[in-house]
């Protein structure tokens, strides 16, 4: 019979219900037995460290909209009320807000190893996609939640950003008018945003569910990059991974709790605890600092259609990543060039983030194009030609072979006498 149970459980209810609905040995196979690469490290942590940072910002979004109101005239003052009145609600928010600022810290550090390591290349990629189309659900997830508590910051971001679609021909205007609910950021514009912010972290459920089976569909890479030989080349999910898994989640956590009791608006911005005011602009209007790569590309290009289309192209260059790296070596361990090129692109991200924050003026206008043309140049140029002309180094033949000989590398190190 299809599904039936291969295990024997002596507890009596769990064999009864694993009989008729095999949940149990699901997830004891997949989530248990799963057979993983030896030579994990722990850059691969950070997959259990998002799965639960989206479980503490669901539990903790739950919460908070017991208590919020979203109208324009209460919205502000709900949150006010959460701060201060609610049980624990000062605390529930600043976890909330702080984690969506880790949250993209895990994300962004999952998405450069998997970029260092050639996570996107065959046959992971579809995995690869599905993870970009996650980025993305964040990234509008994130930008609807920070326009809820209706400050200064949140209601200026929303017009800025949603005016930038009126740059699409013939459709702009239109899709304006509707992100608004009207003419201008008002009370339908509240009302959309919290009624998508409330939605789609479920639909983020189910892409995560879709990334985690195509996962176990492919199998893990590894820092090596070669497949999977035997089974000398893996050891069981749980207690190996599962142990490591829990460790490096802590110690996130202790990063996390820190800036929620020591630091709670060091990430955020002073002026939103002012209510919004149509009438009064703020000085500098920036995003949240994990949009600002993106911001500066957008006002890197002096044409406003041009700039939406270098910044969601930005992003969308991601799905088609697996096509244009040419190399067969997926791992950067054996990639000499392109190890250094991956570095310098860390630091034009960084480059572009701290550009980002800054006036669109002067010196900032100018580095801000610098850094996007080698963004593009990056992926469009760079990796496709690198991969034609680049010797690897020679490849472990399996993963057993290259523990081993870091094994046997450290023995000779420790046998040498100090000088």
């Amino acid at each position: 019979m299809s599904g039936h149970s291969s295990y024997e459980f002596s507890n009596p209810v769990v064999k009864w219900l694993d009989s008729r609905l095999p949940i149990v040995t699901m997830v004891k196979a997949q989530a248990m037995d799963f057979p993983t690469p030896k030579n994990l490290n722990y850059w691969w942590t950070f997959g259990g460290i998002l799965a639960t940072m989206l479980v503490i910002q669901l539990i903790t979004g739950i919460v908070l909209v017991m208590h919020y109101t979203p109208h324009v005239d209460m919205a502000f003052d709900s949150v006010e009320h959460i701060r201060r009145d609610v049980n624990y609600g000062n605390i529930i928010q600043k976890l909330h807000a702080n984690g969506a600022s880790f949250f993209f810290i895990a994300v962004y550090i999952h998405m450069f190893r998997g970029l260092y390591y050639g996570s996107y290349k065959a046959p992971r990629e579809v995995l690869w996609m599905i993870g970009v189309a996650i980025f993305l659900a964040m990234m509008a997830t994130g930008f609807m939640g920070y326009v809820l508590p209706w400050g200064q910051m949140s209601f200026w971001g929303a017009k800025v950003i949603t005016n930038l679609f009126s740059a699409i021909p013939f459709f702009g205007e239109a899709i304006v008018t509707w992100l608004w609910g009207g003419f201008s950021v008002d009370n339908a514009t509240l009302q959309r945003f919290f009624s998508l912010h409330y939605l789609l972290p479920f639909v983020l459920c189910a892409l995560v569910f879709l990334h985690v089976w195509a996962l176990h569909v492919s199998g893990n890479g590894n820092p090596v990059g070669v497949e999977v030989k035997s089974g000398q080349d893996t050891v069981s999910f749980h207690p190996y991974y599962t142990m490591k898994d829990l460790f490096a989640i802590l110690v996130f956590l202790l990063f996390l709790f820190g800036f929620v009791f020591f630091s709670p608006d060091y990430l955020g911005h002073p002026i939103n605890y002012v209510e919004a005011n149509p009438l009064v602009t703020p000085a500098h209007i920036v995003p949240e600092w994990y949009y600002l790569p993106f911001y500066a590309i957008l006002r890197s290009i002096p044409d406003k259609l041009l700039g939406v289309v270098a910044m969601f192209a930005s992003i969308l260059i991601l799905f088609i990543l697996p096509w244009l790296d040419t190399s067969k070596v997926r791992s950067a361990t054996y990639r000499p060039r392109y190890r250094q090129l991956f570095w310098i692109l860390v630091v034009v991200c960084l480059g572009l983030g701290v550009c980002g924050a800054q006036p669109a003026e002067g010196g900032w206008v100018i580095a801000s194009r610098i850094l996007t043309a080698w963004y593009f140049l990056h992926f469009l140029v760079f990796l496709p030609l690198l991969g034609l002309f680049e010797t690897p180094k020679p490849l472990p033949s399996s993963i057993s072979e290259s523990v081993l000989a870091k094994q046997a590398a450290k023995s000779t190190a420790a046998a040498q006498p100090a000088e």
